[in-house]
């Protein structure tokens, strides 16, 4: 049988130890370098993946970020970036982790091997979900379980992976492979199989948040301003959308309860936040066609007006 590539000797690994310092942290750098151009390689089912993801939400569907180990880490990181970064419902959040988030500096290692908890925890599985499986040989007993019970509910079903031909590939909807060379560790998948995984990961849910309309100009027009830091960006980036004050936006962003697009819509013009709610109604939560749309409105009114 053949060593999966993420277990495989680098070709740099012997005498590693015995080289300068210096020559190893510059391996280490190139390695993880080299890692990150896998994703290179997957932007189809990347992008196919990120627009599942968006309609998942859209239905009112749940994200489920589902791993073991180091690969447990990657996904459950991304999923506790959506809440803030993009306000999307933590109702629509799930992360499942081989023996449980850890709340200490120890990760159960033996969890990945046994699945006899999956059938409780994803018992609420729905065919309107998305389930994002990572893994970085594609046959971590704990996530292919998880897999093979998204397949039977008629979930959609993301694979991350690092070794083609996996079983996690095999089975998904969206399968990602990510062809990382052996680890400069061997076996030690946090490093260049993670760094691809998390660099996939951040393309998926940002990918999600364009399609969702969450993005604009690279701003983030949707995130949640709960401390003073985004309170600032949030009125920059009003400003930025509009051309108007700082004070002006941040009374508009105070009449739209911190709903930046809302606030956008507000200092553009839009008389009320009903009126704003009703143009991104009518675009999809779409901020740019929203603001294309009031312009247009207000210059009819404006020639009106003029004649």
């Amino acid at each position: 049988m053949k060593t999966p590539t993420t277990e495989q000797l680098h070709k740099d690994a012997i005498g590693l130890d015995a080289r300068p310092f210096g020559d190893i942290a510059a391996l280490l750098a190139r390695a993880q370098a080299e890692a990150a151009q896998a994703p290179m390689s997957a932007i189809d089912p990347i992008c196919s993946g990120a627009r599942a993801m968006a309609e998942t939400i859209r239905l009112g569907g749940a994200l489920r970020y589902l791993a073991a180990g180091s690969s447990g880490l990657m996904a459950a990181s991304d999923a506790l970036e959506l809440g803030g970064t993009f306000s999307i419902p933590s109702r629509q959040i799930r992360i499942h982790m081989a023996g449980g988030l850890p709340t200490g500096p120890e990760m159960p290692g033996d969890a990945e091997d046994t699945a006899h908890s999956l059938q409780s925890d994803l018992a609420d599985l729905h065919e309107k979900d998305t389930l994002i499986a990572v893994s970085a040989s594609g046959t971590t007993p704990y996530t292919v379980a998880a897999a093979r019970i998204a397949r039977d509910k008629g979930t959609t079903l993301i694979g991350i992976a690092n070794n083609a031909g996996s079983e996690l590939l095999q089975l998904a909807d969206h399968p990602i492979l990510l062809p990382t060379p052996p680890e400069l560790i061997s076996g030690s998948t946090r490093m260049g199989a993670g760094t691809a995984q998390k660099i996939a990961l951040n393309m998926l849910s940002t990918l999600m948040a364009m399609d969702l309309g969450h993005i604009q100009d690279g701003m983030m027009i949707n995130l949640r301003a709960d401390n003073d830091k985004l309170r600032a960006r949030a009125n920059g980036i009003v400003c930025q959308l509009t051309g108007t004050t700082p004070d002006r936006a941040e009374a508009a962003l105070a009449e739209a309860q911190g709903n930046l697009k809302r606030a956008a819509l507000l200092a553009a013009g839009a008389p009320s936040t009903d009126a704003a709610y009703a143009l991104l109604e009518e675009t999809k939560d779409h901020l740019r066609p929203a603001l294309a749309r009031l312009n247009h409105n207000n210059d009819i009114i404006n020639t009106g007006e003029t004649k």
